[in-house]
């Protein structure tokens, strides 16, 4: 062949076009098996009635497999576009052009479109403007799904893509990346454009990780569900690792509770992701974080010795996942438990002498910044036992666990045999250690050699042993659940006061009184709530605080003052249980994942004002933080009571009639709180129809001698009421404003004298239920309280009305309360009206009906005895007149309009 004819041949082949891999133009190979989660489908399907939806989390969060499932569900398929590392803006584009011409040909009932104007290459300004137009004149949207756009090298390669988002009108991108969005698209966030859906909605919950082990053939107990989900954070690529290994475990419960950051596939698979990107500075800032738990940036700092842990830590919090940051500021940081494994394994290669160094470097930090607890582990993992028995002396009361969140990391060895009997509290700081972490066997075995070398002590020494050795016994007793045993520890431990005594003198043994007091009154407190005994709870509680503010113990004061903040909701009295609550909140200890317990109590009493103020957004917000207090039976029941009628608000009666029962199944006795859920759920069984079981729930208690229980018989009332028998209604409810009335819940209260006034102005008497009414808004107002005017019994709205004519002392609030009362008969506020510009016609409402269900346009012409192309122009119909572009936002809409 002559040199020209082949210098022709390869320049020919340069400037060919490279060919396009059908590969990266279809949605990505689902593993098997596959988990359709619909909530993340229906989070999606929303998403897409804007602009950009951005699916962002590291490596193995399951990003690819949710955009592969939710394409494979959406009619016709969406666009899809692969994005590989190296791709340049005109091999990028010549993907979006392939897949928009793919995605814009498309059109339902099998007609083709005029191929729309999309350029090959990178676009001009001029190409921009005829593509964007052509997208606008689409009459569905044209859905565009973009694979892993973090691979993007050169942010320009985005610039026609961001022209077309703006001016396209009709084009929905949905994008997944292990990263946010490119700078140029942050915009649509202000707009409200973007939907977002993070790490923390893409880990897996319980539920679903016992779906995916069933899935995967793993039959496991359902205690080990939770356990693998918190240690795997709900992770999508740990949790199918975790499946398989427990599919060839012959005891998969045994190793799912052992499954952790050492198995193989997971630390490779995290070495290689997560931390082999990263430069040394960072990597080492994490791997020492990891060895203290949750960490600051400052801490990590007197960890390295250097002081640029904050910029690495921002950074590497960014996209969430594997580094959590919270909302405190200064901001403090936990590694995922898998991630944290996998750190502290490669701290095994610094060496016995750097570990007890660094040990000791977080002890001295932990000790300067009010953490005794963390300062105290980290003494005895540094093995400084003179500095151990140093921090249990002086800062006992703060040293007091309440509750069982437990501590990060493995357990320092135990103090050596002879160290002990040199020094008998040593083994009362590592008791108290072990309590702390969660592990009453080993605190009280730690316990028990200390008290078996304290005879040896001088006699002032013996003393102060006496009293830390009471304090220790206080705590073993609780965590044991002893209630009889608590009281007998805080006997001994209030003998010990010493008023005339010094603070913490380590010369005399003295300690202060008020430490004491505090601690002892805040154990009591304690069990008096476990007891179902609120009132004594309360007082302890109060002279606890007071003592705890005395002596200046920050820990105990925030016990105290959010658990008063609890009890103080469980009376209506919000304000001061607002008060309580945002103290102990503001308070440091609340900060950076600790003490989440007694914080959780905190955010249940908000929850609880917030949702008599009628505020039910700011109540689902609270309560979602509420919960790690809901294992206790009583704050589980005053969370059931506020969670219930935020469900049935949502039209889910069911649930809450679930959430109800399963509270009152844990409530210890009788009392208010086991009075206040039976009435709620008698009143939610009448309110659907259910009389008869509404009324043999408030006969069951037994009748005490003065009648029944006020929040009882203010049920049966409103019961009666509903059945239409205004009279027995009348005779069911008590006299709530005498003297003897002041001692009851004032939601109690205040419900029954809301109640009094509707029954007076269906009896006609105006003047007696205005009378009636401004007593209620007396009682109320103060507080805030709305939910009980807003959420009334029918009537009430017009009552308001007539009072806001006649003259009321609250006029303000009566205005408000007009405006937001409504007059639903299920007693739920009324929906703002609303009307359609063109309304749906008989065929258009009956098509709409099956548009809730999964049947497909076909299957509803099949039911329908019609063409599948009648149906779905009546669907196109039904979403023009709703202004809907998706299936379920016009069924969404459609509710709100009240056409289903």
């Amino acid at each position: 062949m002559p040199q020209g004819d082949s210098e022709i041949t390869v320049e020919a082949a340069a400037t060919a076009p490279t060919p396009l891999l059908a590969s990266r133009l279809a949605p990505a190979p689902l593993p098997e098996p596959v988990l359709v989660r619909p909530r993340l489908l229906r989070r999606l399907d929303e998403g897409t009635a804007g602009a950009v939806t951005v699916v962002s989390a590291p490596a193995g969060w399951g990003k690819t497999t949710l955009l592969a499932t939710w394409a494979r569900s959406v009619e016709p398929t969406p666009a899809w576009v692969s994005v590989e590392a190296g791709d340049t803006g005109a091999r990028l584009w010549a993907y979006l052009a392939a897949a928009l011409r793919t995605t814009a040909e498309q059109r339902p009932g099998g007609a083709e479109l005029p191929a729309p104007p999309v350029p090959a290459a990178p676009p001009r300004p001029d190409q921009l403007e005829p593509l964007a137009a052509a997208l606008a004149a689409r009459e569905r949207p044209v859905l565009l799904v973009l694979d892993d756009l973090h691979r993007v090298g050169d942010p320009a390669a985005l610039a026609g893509l961001e022209f077309l988002l703006r001016h396209g009108g009709r084009l929905r991108l949905v994008v997944g990346a292990r990263a946010d969005l490119p700078p140029g698209l942050h915009r649509l966030r202000l707009a409200g454009e973007l939907t977002s859906v993070g790490p923390d909605e893409l880990a897996f919950t319980e539920d679903e990780v016992a779906d995916l082990l069933t899935a995967h053939g793993v039959p496991v107990p359902a205690a080990v569900v939770p356990r693998l989900r918190e240690r795997t954070g709900g992770w999508a690529a740990g949790l199918r690792f975790a499946a398989l290994a427990l599919r060839e475990r012959p005891d998969p419960a045994r190793a799912g509770e052992q499954f952790g950051g050492d198995h193989p596939d997971v630390a490779g698979y995290l070495r290689e992701e997560v931390l082999d990107p990263l430069d040394e500075a960072a990597r080492d800032a994490l791997r020492r974080g990891a060895a203290v738990g949750a960490f600051r940036a400052d801490l990590v700092d007197a960890l390295t010795g250097r002081s640029d842990a904050e910029r690495a830590l921002t950074a590497l919090a960014a996209p969430g996942g594997f580094l959590h940051r919270d909302d405190s500021r200064p901001p403090w940081y936990r590694c995922h438990p898998l991630l944290a494994d996998v750190l502290r394994a490669e701290l095994a290669g610094l060496g016995d002498g750097r570990r007890r160094e660094l040990h000791l470097r977080a002890s001295d930090w932990y000790a300067a910044h009010g953490r005794p607890a963390e300062a105290l582990r980290h003494a005895l993992a540094a093995g400084r036992w003179a500095r151990a028995t140093e921090l249990l002396v002086r800062r006992w009361p703060d040293l007091v666990p309440y509750d069982r969140e437990g501590a990060d990391g493995p357990a320092p060895a135990p103090p050596p045999e002879e160290a002990v009997r040199r020094d008998p509290e040593l083994g009362l700081a590592a008791a108290v250690e072990r309590a702390h972490a969660g592990d009453p066997a080993a605190a009280a075995e730690q316990a028990r050699r200390a008290a078996e070398a304290a005879p040896s002590l001088p006699v002032p020494r013996r003393d102060r042993f006496g009293r830390l050795a009471a304090a220790v016994d206080v705590t073993l007793a609780r965590l044991a659940g002893d209630h009889d045993g608590v009281r007998r520890a805080a006997a001994r431990l209030l003998a010990t006061r010493t008023p005339a005594g010094p603070a913490d003198d380590p010369r005399t043994g003295a300690t202060d009184d008020a430490d004491v007091r505090a601690a002892a009154g805040a154990a009591l407190g304690l069990v008096a709530l476990a007891e179902g005994d609120p009132r004594a709870a309360g007082e302890e509680f109060a002279r606890a605080l007071a003592a705890a503010r005395e002596a200046g113990r920050p820990r105990t004061e925030l016990l105290c003052a959010s658990r008063s903040a609890v009890l103080h909701a469980a009376r209506g009295e919000l304000r001061a249980a607002e008060r309580a609550a945002r103290e102990a909140l503001a308070m440091p200890p609340c900060q950076g994942w600790s003490c989440r317990v007694d914080c959780a109590h905190g955010y249940l009493a908000l929850a609880v004002v917030a949702l008599h103020r009628d505020r039910p957004e700011e109540a689902e917000a609270s309560l979602a933080l509420a919960a790690p207090a809901t294992g206790e039976a009583t704050a589980g029941a005053l969370a059931a009571l506020c969670r219930a009628p935020l469900l049935r608000d949502r039209g889910d009666p069911g649930e809450a009639l679930r959430v109800l029962a399963a509270a009152r199944g844990r409530l210890p006795g009788a009392g208010e709180l086991a009075y206040a859920l039976l009435a709620a759920e008698a009143d939610l069984r009448a309110a659907h129809g259910d009389l008869d079981t509404a009324r043999a729930l408030l006969a069951g208690p037994p009748a005490a001698p003065d009648g029944p229980p006020p929040a009882l018989a203010v049920a049966l009332a409103r019961v009666e009421l509903r059945a239409g028998d205004a009279r027995a209604a009348g005779y069911a409810l008590p006299h709530w404003d005498g003297p003897e009335a002041a001692a009851w819940p004032l939601p109690v209260r205040l419900d029954a004298g809301v109640l009094d006034a509707a029954l007076a102005r269906a009896a006609g008497d105006e003047r007696g239920a205005g009378r009636l009414l401004e007593r209620v808004l007396e009682l109320a107002d103060p507080d805030g309280y709305r939910r009980v005017f807003t959420h009334a019994e029918p009537g009430v709205r017009d009552l308001l009305t007539a009072h806001l004519d006649s003259g009321t002392a609250h006029w303000p609030t009566v205005r408000e309360l007009v405006r937001g009362a409504g007059e639903p008969g299920d007693g739920r506020a009324a929906a703002p009206e609303r009307r359609l510009d063109e309304p749906l016609t008989e065929r258009e409402l009956t098509i709409l009906r099956y548009l809730q269900s999964i049947l497909s346009n076909v299957e509803i012409a099949s039911e329908l005895s019609l063409s599948v192309n009648t149906v779905k122009t009546h669907v196109r119909n039904i979403y023009r007149k709703l202004d809907a572009t998706r299936r379920r936002e016009a069924v969404r809409r459609a509710r709100e309009l009240r056409l289903l």
